[in-house]
């Protein structure tokens, strides 16, 4: 789309990689609400953490 991500974030249940909602676009979001794929892992080099939007909780990855 030509604009600019600030962090990626990576769908694990379909491997979807779209842009967090600090983005202008938040496609991240925008795909749980489109597909209901609940957990997304940060993409970011070095970080692991992740994020279940239904429960809305933060998830450790080790």
């Amino acid at each position: 789309m030509g604009d600019s991500w600030v962090h990626l974030r990576l769908c694990l249940e379909c491997g979807h990689v779209g842009c967090c909602d600090s983005s202008k676009n938040k496609h991240a979001t925008k795909h749980f609400h489109s597909t209901h794929h609940p957990i997304i892992r940060s993409f970011e080099p070095g970080e692991d953490w992740g994020w279940c939007y239904v429960d809305q909780l933060e998830l450790q990855f080790a």
